[in-house]
């Protein structure tokens, strides 16, 4: 990766009392009905995706049978793609989703740490708990590696390993999905999983096939609409209550696929609709913001779903306009300015 890479335009913009204070430059790709339709910014620098590709880490498990073995509930699938809240709810189906195999919650290669959401973070402070491995927000992504690792006879203890059976089949998906050709450039995430280096133009187009997988195998068709259908049945175990993840996928409920990323990486997947006349094919969006920051892109992403013509009306609807436009409030709890979108899309 370049250290110096080209400069991206500005997506959005912070103001206080008026005035712009901070900028956000970074890249925007959307691919529709499988074609790119809107490059904007640097969409061939390659970035390191992230929690991104959760969905796509997941496919392997449909075309091994594990899934059909399974015959997981919504609540799991959905936790399985999820980067989670660390919710009890969230916690009690990781747990279930571990017991279906015999596996245990030790086996979990990812480290622990609170759980994002304030409330339960406050919880477990006041019961004076340690945060377990359960908790981290990629423990669903990791019991599903651990069901795979089991199923293609893997040493469970080593699922992370690039060079296990698991990690390879994700790898082969990954670069189906993407259209590109293995080996893909991988780092180390976060949470000790391998972690993909693509162009952000390659994960829009993974997204979009997710959205509508027609042509790929009945397996891999399959696998795509089941996820969309869980996140769709259980939003609050694909994110949380108030996170904009759960708000997108609440609003195309079975017809879309919406995640976030570390240092500014965000994806969405949208369904076929003929309703948007001028996009009536499926849209596969990815986001990558230079500065890594998410409040960078998340009013980006509802500017861009408006200009895609993906709201009634092109009315943001109630539960996304906090996302629209960001509060920035002082100490004394009075808004001083915002976080908008200033991006000039085109097609």
């Amino acid at each position: 990766m370049p250290t110096n890479p080209p400069p991206n335009p500005v997506l959005s913009v912070v103001t206080r009392s008026g005035r712009v204070e901070s900028w956000h430059r970074g890249a925007v790709a959307v691919f529709h009905a499988g074609e790119p339709a809107l490059l904007l910014g640097d969409t061939e620098l390659p970035i390191y995706a992230r929690s991104a590709v959760k969905p796509l880490q997941a496919l392997p498990l449909f075309s091994c049978g594990v899934m059909q073995k399974l015959a997981l509930p919504a609540e799991e699938l959905a936790v399985l793609c999820a980067s989670h809240d660390g919710t009890e709810q969230h916690v009690a189906a990781v747990r279930s989703l571990l017991g279906r195999g015999g596996l245990d919650e030790a086996m979990l290669g990812c480290g622990p740490h609170a759980p994002f959401a304030k409330a339960s973070r406050q919880q477990m402070l006041r019961r004076g708990d340690k945060p377990l491995k359960v908790h981290n927000n990629c423990s669903g992504k990791h019991s599903g590696f651990l069901h795979l690792a089991q199923a293609l006879g893997d040493d469970v203890a080593s699922y992370l390993a690039p060079e296990s059976r698991a990690q390879q089949a994700i790898h082969e998906v990954v670069a189906e999905m993407t259209g590109l050709t293995a080996p893909l450039a991988t780092g180390l995430d976060g949470c000790g999983a391998p972690t993909f280096l693509l162009p952000l133009a390659a994960l829009a187009r993974a997204f979009c096939q997710l959205a509508n997988p027609t042509g790929t195998s009945c397996v891999r068709a399959t696998a795509c609409r089941s996820i969309l259908e869980a996140v769709g049945q259980a939003p609050v175990m694909f994110a949380g209550e108030q996170r904009l993840c759960t708000a997108l996928v609440r609003t195309w409920p079975g017809q879309s696929f919406a995640k976030n990323g570390a240092e500014g990486v965000y994806v969405m997947a949208l369904a076929p609709d003929a309703r948007r006349a001028r996009w009536p094919g499926a849209l596969g969006i990815a986001v990558k913001v230079d500065d890594g920051a998410a409040r960078g892109y998340q009013p980006v992403v509802i500017d861009l779903l408006r200009w895609l013509g993906a709201f009634e009306g092109d009315v943001v609807p109630p539960p996304l306009t906090r996302f629209e436009r960001i509060p920035i409030h002082n100490t004394q709890k009075v808004v001083v300015g915002d976080v908008h979108c200033v991006a000039g899309w085109q097609a």
